[in-house]
């Protein structure tokens, strides 16, 4: 038995002028649930909006304070960052990842949308002719809204079925065209949760490498691949990286999920020295300046869209970071709650008629963690999308990711403990009512 009406969400979607409901943007699948729960008094399993769902870190928030006793809100921050955080991040990187990059190379941004931002506008003009993007999918709805403002053109793959060594051929025939400027992917995936292990990495560095293009590895889940002991400072294992196998990589490392801090809107990215130092004449006519990747990405870049990024929660991040790679702040154990509300979830839809969409990763079932992905039958993505906020749960068309396949995607991040029996009888009442076809 459906808990909210046809009539009732139809009413809603109308109300809040949404133009497709199976197409329907994070954002606006929001809006709806919370339309309805308003309406109603019921409340929703909110799957829709990956934000974080565990205390902010309360050293990052001492340490702001700290900077603002000091009088750091007086002074506008350098573009670059502050020398703390820059040191910071570079040591971060080594102790996490095992991979050198000089605090010059590391630049704060305003999370890793902005990071992201800055660097598409750089990638896509450092060379005439490469001017498009290619999206490993699925992925972060957002990247591609930031390419039509840009007016960018983009190319796309379902990685679905070229896993492994399949994914060199797949490559090859995106990049031959010589159009591409950048590849970009998330690791841990946003939305199939789904890690590229070290050959699929190795594949897309050569390539990288080969056809002058950079990669911008997303790393908004840093180390929460939790079938792996990942998070000791300066110890393997080390998560897989596409910086072990080319120099054309910008790691961006977002400070929201693995600290909680979204609030505050930081993160970094982590260019490669020798990209860093790279002269461009493109971008040096068009700026007026050096032509030097790294500083253009900077000074006239990214301080044209945010300016620098808010000085206190600058050392805020250079303090969490500092305290991660002196083993004093385990990031990996604090947030690995998700990994147990994802079981938990998994288990509640799958027992009920669901399947697990991307269920694989080359070598092992796909881990539990901030997100899965979930098929009923044959149903289409906006179909169960809709079908599913009828029993008051919220989520995403995979569709709007980019992928291929038939589902949606749950976040884990909202879940509680009093919403687990809601939901087992939620989806108990959702199979009755759907046959599987």
């Amino acid at each position: 038995m459906k808990i909210f009406s046809e009539e009732l969400v139809n009413k809603a979607v109308s109300d809040l002028h949404v133009a497709d409901l199976s197409k329907a943007t994070i954002g606006e699948v929001l809006l709806v649930a919370q339309c309805l729960e308003k309406e109603t008094g019921i409340p929703f399993i909110r799957m829709d909006q990956g934000s974080p769902g565990l205390p902010v870190n309360a050293y990052g928030v001492e340490a702001e304070k700290a900077a603002l006793d000091r009088g750091v809100g007086s002074q506008y921050p350098a573009a670059a960052g502050v020398p703390e955080l820059k040191h910071e991040a570079s040591r971060f990187v080594k102790a996490f990842m095992d991979i050198d990059v000089s605090a010059r190379s590391c630049v704060p941004t305003v999370g890793s949308v902005a990071g992201s931002f800055g660097s598409f506008i750089a990638c896509t003009q450092r060379l005439p002719g490469k001017d498009k993007v290619l999206f490993i999918d699925p992925g972060f709805p957002i990247q591609k809204s930031q390419l039509r403002i840009m007016g960018v053109e983009w190319k796309e793959f379902d990685i679905y079925e070229y896993r492994g060594q399949a994914l060199r051929a797949k490559l090859e025939e995106m990049l031959s065209d010589g159009d591409v400027a950048a590849i970009v992917y998330s690791n841990p995936n946003n939305p199939a949760w789904i890690c590229l292990e070290e050959e699929e990495l190795k594949i897309i560095g050569e390539l990288a490498t080969a056809y002058d293009v950079i990669v911008m590895e997303d790393l908004a889940y840093f180390c929460m691949d939790y079938r792996r002991d990942l998070g000791h400072p300066f110890q393997p294992p080390y998560p897989p990286t596409v910086a072990r196998y080319t120099d054309n990589y910008i790691l961006m490392l977002s400070a929201s999920k693995i600290f909680s801090y979204a609030g505050q809107r930081i993160a970094m990215v982590c260019i490669s020295d020798a990209l860093f130092e790279r002269q461009y004449p493109a971008m040096a006519q068009r700026y007026k300046d050096s032509g030097v990747f790294g500083e253009t990405l900077i000074a006239s870049i990214l301080y044209m869209i945010t300016s620098g990024c808010t000085a206190s929660t600058q050392y805020a991040y250079a303090e969490m970071l500092r305290l991660s790679t002196e083993g004093k702040l385990n990031f990996v154990e604090d947030t690995r709650e998700y990994a147990v509300r994802a079981e938990k979830m998994k288990k509640i839809f799958t027992d009920n008629g669901f399947h697990i969409v991307y269920d694989e990763d080359v070598s092992q079932k796909v881990g539990d963690g901030f997100f899965f992905t979930i098929g009923y039958g044959s149903m289409e993505g906006g179909e169960l999308l809709r079908e599913l906020l009828y029993y008051g749960v919220s989520s995403i068309s995979l569709a709007l990711t980019g992928s291929g396949q038939k589902g949606v995607r749950a976040c884990t991040s909202r879940m509680k403990d009093e919403l687990y029996p809601v939901l087992q009888e939620r989806m108990k009442a959702f199979r009755e009512d759907h046959s599987i076809k």
